[in-house]
């Protein structure tokens, strides 16, 4: 799917999904200015096409005169650990970077954006969870910043004719991935071929996005939503099907041609905040003409190998 924007600023354009958001747009012919504290993310990373503009949004003035001649943001950054020591820090610094942007938008009149919101705003809720699924209870503080960001937006979209794209995302997999379940096991066996520490019971079950899949479907509802100021679009991104961790570490043993004994921490939850089932609804996003191209379990064996070759 091609996109035609002019200029984009992408927030959190040197982590994981930003870096392949940023290179498709690039690809794409739009001109980008990438904004990024790199706190989580791998200056390295963004190509030398983009401007790059060292920043932290959690400081009021962080954006100034840089979002002038934009025409569209894409709003990655956040602080995303889900079992973090400091969860009432970690809400305050992504509602106030979700604010600095949304200040300084309105100060350089720019009425479009795309927010990289998360499934953790759901709760456990039953499966597969649709976009009108309530109450919206989430268990971290990680989910419950994500749907302040999402009242925030929708506040200004009301109120400022800003159009807003919101995305909730499943599990993102692919290059470049780091801190999640499978380079973690990667690491792990690398490190002991012989056994392999899974958290948890291993029977937590989720949707599983490979990272281009993901960027398709983003662009592909900016392609498809928007000239209707005043506006929230709301999209789950993810599956039809799900993979659980003991499943992630067979394929990850498999592809390395290991055979560990798997050791259990115990309990449901691999983490503090972590739901332990989760899948969501994509009827709407098919509705609007999209599918993914992997399953949950092919995402994970194509990401899989993606990082063995990157973390060999």
């Amino acid at each position: 799917m091609t996109v035609s924007i002019g200029r984009a600023l992408v927030t959190g354009g040197a982590g994981f999904v930003g870096t392949h958001l940023v290179q498709r747009l690039l690809a794409d012919g739009t001109a980008v200015t990438v904004v990024d504290d790199c706190s989580n993310g791998d200056r390295d990373r963004i190509p030398d096409d983009a401007e790059f503009v060292e920043a932290d949004l959690t400081e009021s003035d962080a954006l100034a005169g840089h979002l002038e001649g934009v025409d569209f943001v894409f709003h990655l950054a956040a602080s995303k650990h889900v079992d973090t020591d400091r969860p009432h820090g970690q809400f305050d610094d992504n509602t106030r970077m979700t604010r600095t942007l949304l200040e300084a938008m309105a100060d350089a009149d720019v009425t479009d954006i795309a927010y990289t919101s998360s499934s953790t705003v759901y709760g456990e809720a039953p499966r597969p969870t649709p976009e009108d699924y309530a109450p919206l209870e989430p268990i971290s503080a990680y989910g419950a910043s994500k749907l302040a960001d999402e009242a925030l937006l929708s506040a200004r979209a009301h109120s400022h004719d800003l159009t807003v794209r919101t995305f909730r995302f499943a599990n993102v997999v692919g290059p470049g991935l780091r801190g999640a379940v499978i380079p973690d096991f990667i690491e792990k066996l690398q490190a002991d071929p012989e056994t392999l520490t899974i958290l948890g019971d291993g029977r937590q079950e989720k949707s599983y996005l490979h990272v281009e899949d993901c960027i398709d479907a983003v662009l592909h509802v900016v392609a498809r939503t928007g000239g209707d100021g005043g506006s929230m679009h709301t999209f789950n991104l993810g599956t039809r099907t799900t993979t659980s961790v003991d499943r992630i570490a067979t394929i990850v043993a498999d592809e390395m041609g290991l055979d560990p004994a798997f050791e259990h921490t115990g309990g449901e939850r691999g983490w503090t905040g972590d739901v332990p089932k989760m899948r969501l609804s994509i009827e709407k996003l098919s509705a609007l003409g999209w599918e993914p191209t992997c399953s949950s379990d092919e995402a994970v064996r194509r990401a899989t190998r993606e990082l063995l070759a990157e973390l060999d």
